[in-house]
This record gives structure tokens, sequence and C-alpha cells, in this order.
């Protein structure tokens, strides 16, 4: 193992910085990859606009009609991002996400072909269930499972791909992924709290809930991480001697970070604000390849 070691630590010191462009101020990159709500304003008409506001807002149920409407208007804005994919992201319980991925094409006669995206391919897609954990729920002949688009959460672009954000059930209705349990408990705490809230205020009609997020994390090399086979298993470090500075002193406090920890912050936050999550990084408080998320 020692031998793995020092080949991962002189891997990570040959690594080279990647070089990272600010072109653009971040409040200018916040949510450019979104299709959120000025998105929609400018992409859907005013009815359609309407008719997601209110299922996302209210609960409510989105016509076909007007689920094609925004397929269309949702491609269309994708396409002006360079997107050339579509894909059905969702949470199974592999403890990792999922994706399927198809273009946007159709041939026509054989000899044409058209960038075709519609309402039944936004609101529905059949990936393989069988593949992801069901709790013994089914047999693997009976694994149909269905993802079904999640209009409470925004369609995103990730470099050439439009991710719908999705549920994933068993044909039987089963929860087979982290998101729909979730999005239960989230309806259930709006009721409940709701009521509640007239007792104060009758004129209380919604209560939404929210989640923390992590705060702190650490980076690590790649080739380091390979190595080390608690992390590869489990996620995190189960394994290891007491660190070589704890918290006797705190001379490793306000370090010099490394070139290539700044520049993946610098990255991740760009990505960040692309995808309208507010990441403000405070990195001068805590050691070198520490960070915290504000």
């Amino acid at each position: 193992m020692s031998t793995i070691r020092f080949a991962a630590l002189q891997e990570s010191r040959n690594r080279i910085a990647l070089k990272i462009e600010e072109k653009e101020k971040r409040s200018a990159l916040f949510g450019k990859n979104v299709f959120n709500k000025h998105a929609m304003q400018q992409y859907l008409t005013k009815s359609a606009y309407e008719s997601v506001m209110n299922a996302i807002e209210k609960g409510t149920q989105i016509d076909r009609k007007i689920a094609d409407q925004v397929a269309v208007s949702m491609k269309d804005w994708a396409i002006s991002k360079g997107a050339t994919h579509y894909t059905h992201w969702f949470q199974p319980l592999t403890g990792a996400t999922a994706e399927k991925h198809d273009a946007f094409f159709e041939s026509i006669n054989g000899s044409l072909a058209m960038e075709k995206f519609d309402g039944e391919q936004l609101v529905q897609q059949e990936p393989d269930a069988s593949s992801f954990p069901s709790g013994g729920i089914r047999n693997t002949f009976e694994a149909r499972g269905y993802t079904a688009w999640d209009p409470t959460s925004p369609a995103f672009i990730f470099e050439t791909t439009l991710c719908i954000p999705t549920i994933f059930v068993a044909y039987t209705g089963e929860a087979l992924d982290n998101k729909t349990p979730l999005l239960r408990a989230l309806q259930a705490i709006d009721t409940h709290a709701t009521a509640v809230c007239k007792y104060f205020d009758k004129n209380a009609t919604k209560v939404n809930a929210t989640l923390g997020w992590e705060q702190e994390y650490f980076l690590i090399d790649d080739a380091l991480a390979q190595s080390r086979h608690d992390i590869l298993m489990t996620g995190r470090t189960l394994l290891g001697h007491t660190p070589a500075k704890g918290q006797q002193l705190d001379d490793h406090y306000f370090g010099s970070i490394p070139l290539r920890a700044m520049n993946f912050m610098r990255d991740l936050e760009q990505e960040s604000m692309l995808l309208g999550i507010p990441v403000k990084t405070r990195h001068n408080e805590v050691a070198p390849n520490q960070f915290e998320l504000a």
C-alpha cells in the first residue's frame, strides 16, 4: 500500500493546474444555463407560463397541449445554448444520479431530418428499471420504471445536454428514487404547516420548506483518493493516522492555497453560477485545501 501511495503522491505532484478565465461578471453568469422564470417568460406564451407557475406553486396539472408548448419552447431555448441532446435526470437508490440521453433528432421520409421534442418526450420516459435497486418489490421481468417530469425543479443545460429533473417510480407506483419521498414529505409539511399557520394568519396559503447544504469540504487529489479503498467504497475516510497537524497550533490556517485548488474553486464557482447555484467561497480562514461555502 505504501508503494501505491508514493506513486499517487508523485502523480499528483506532476499535475499541471488548469487555466480558468473569467470573461463575464458573476451576476451575468447567474442562472444563464437554467430554464428559469426569466427564460420561460421569454420563450413561453402567457397561458403556458401561467400554467407552469400554477403547477409549481399550487400543484395543479399541466394540460397536454400546454406540455407540448413547453417542450417546444424548452427545446428552442436549449438549442440556442448549444444543446444537442436531452435527458431525464433522476436520483435512483444507488447513491448517484442517472440519465437516459436522446438526441433532438427525427428523420423525415428517410432523406431529411428535423429537431424534435414534444410534450410526450418531456413528461415521461421509460429507462430500464432492472438496473436499479428495487428493495425486492418486484421481479426482474416486471422491472418497468418510469421517469416523470418534475416542473418544480427547473431544467438546465450541462455541456451540450438539456437536463430535465424527474422522479423515478415503478409501474405499480412505488418510489425508486430519493426525490419522490422528498416531494411527498414537502407536500405533507406544506399541508399541515399551513393549517397551523392559519391559526395565526387566515391569509396563509402555502408553506415552503428548505434544506441546508454541507458547509465545509476538503479537496483530495484523484490519484490519492483512488489509492484509498475506504474513500472509494464509502465516500469518506474510515481508516488512517492522526493528522500531523491537529488543533495544537494554528500555523496551518491562513496558509497559501495551491494554484490547482484555487483554479478548481474558480471553475466550480463559474459552473455553479451558470446553474443558478449561489456560491460564495471562503478560503482565507481555513486550511489550504479546506473550503467553506457561504
